[in-house]
């Protein structure tokens, strides 16, 4: 019968003066790395979103490092006294309420400062509301934009959600459980009622859910009327439109101006989608013709 192996004991290796920028669990507290643990005990000064969310995580562990707040309200100011520490060979290390620092939060500021008076800066990865969206949505994976947190009145949400409509690529948003069932609407009448999609709340926690379809039926789901929880929207692509015959013909044009015909009939085709066989007809063609 194999025995369990003891798990791994927290690092007692020096850590490096620098930022780190520390993911957090989303909901589940046993989400959190084994490396964030040895941070997060070792650093010199924790900065967090909100302290009492942070604190809670800080006790489930036994981690007695200083706190201090830093969120949009204070980190304009309290910056430059965080660089005299990294100057003197501190550790910071930055979190955010739950999952990876400066996805939709102020911590981008502190981190491209810091970059910016060459200090090093240490990512250390862990949870990720988005991507644990992504992979359990169903929806492509092989290209994906997270978009944030769209506008919080119709007008500006419509016209954010054009900006993406032609995008060939799966979209993540985030957003308030208060404005879900207005989002959707508006994601049906932009992107169009049988786009598929997915609604996730409450991810790693008790009460998780996933709910997908496309967007018209979503829209209307009687779930979405005042969900509790936090919440990604996930959008599939839309389906690719075919490629013309002017298309082909402006491409292999632009193409055979920069390449040889066979790389250029090779391009077009992988980036249309065409045949590379009637291209390479059709670029000898366009030479011919002058």
């Amino acid at each position: 019968m194999s025995r369990l192996l003891p798990p791994p004991v927290l690092s007692d290796a020096p850590l490096a003066p620098g930022l780190y920028l520390v993911a957090t669990p989303i909901g589940n507290l046993r989400d959190i790395t084994l490396r964030a643990l040895d941070v997060l005990s070792a650093c010199d000064l924790l900065l967090a979103e909100d302290t009492r969310v942070t604190g809670k995580l800080l006790s489930a562990y036994a981690i007695k490092t200083k706190l201090e707040r830093h969120d949009e309200h204070v980190a304009e100011r309290a910056i430059p006294a965080i660089l005299e520490r990294l100057e003197a060979g501190e550790r910071v290390a930055l979190v955010s309420d739950a999952g990876t620092p400066m996805v939709s939060d102020p911590g981008y500021r502190l981190a491209r400062e810091a970059i910016a008076a060459g200090h090093p800066v240490f990512p250390i990865p862990g949870a990720s509301a988005a991507l644990a969206a992504l992979t359990l949505a169903g929806l492509p994976t092989d290209r994906f934009l997270f978009a944030g947190f769209p506008p919080p009145k119709s007008g500006a949400r419509r016209t954010f959600f054009e900006e993406f409509a032609n995008v060939r690529a799966t979209l993540i948003f985030f957003e308030g459980a208060s404005r879900v069932d207005d989002t959707l609407a508006d994601m049906a009448a932009v992107f169009g009622g049988d786009r598929p999609a997915a609604v996730c709340r409450e991810l790693t926690k008790l009460y998780e859910t996933c709910v997908r379809g496309p967007l018209a039926e979503l829209a209307v789901d009687p779930r979405f009327e005042a969900p509790k929880g936090e919440i990604v929207i996930i959008v599939g692509p839309g389906a690719e439109e075919l490629a013309t015959a002017d298309d082909a013909e402006a491409a292999l044009r632009e193409a055979m101006a920069r390449l040889p015909l066979g790389e250029a009939a090779s391009e077009v085709a992988k980036a249309l989608g065409l045949s590379r066989k009637d291209l390479y007809r059709q670029a000898l063609a366009l030479k011919e013709a002058g």
